[in-house]
């Protein structure tokens, strides 16, 4: 198989991120649409690589999916602290927190 069509797979998964975060009023939806995005990039990072036959890409997809997990642990606490404080994970709620 062609790497090419991988590549334009990673484009279209990540349009498909890109949009759920940016219509989307869920914590939930709009956070799994950037691990969407996240995991898009890793799958065009390992393309190139095998486009170029280079082991680069692979290495640094290991790293993005390092920072992913644990942007998963915080983003997920946050989410249910907001939740607990205010019975909404509504993207929209927390911009009341404001101090």
């Amino acid at each position: 198989m062609d790497p090419i069509n991988f590549v334009i797979l990673a484009a279209i998964l990540f349009a498909i991120g890109s949009a759920a975060v940016l219509l989307r009023r869920n914590a939930i939806i709009a956070f799994m649409g950037v691990e969407l995005m996240l995991n898009a990039a890793n799958l065009s990072l390992v393309s190139f690589s095998r486009i170029h036959g280079e082991i680069d890409g692979q290495v640094m997809a290991f790293f993005v999916m390092v920072v992913a997990a644990a942007e998963v642990v915080v983003g997920l606490a946050i989410i249910i602290a907001v939740f607990r404080a205010r019975q909404t994970i509504s993207l929209d709620e927390p911009s009341e927190l404001k101090g």
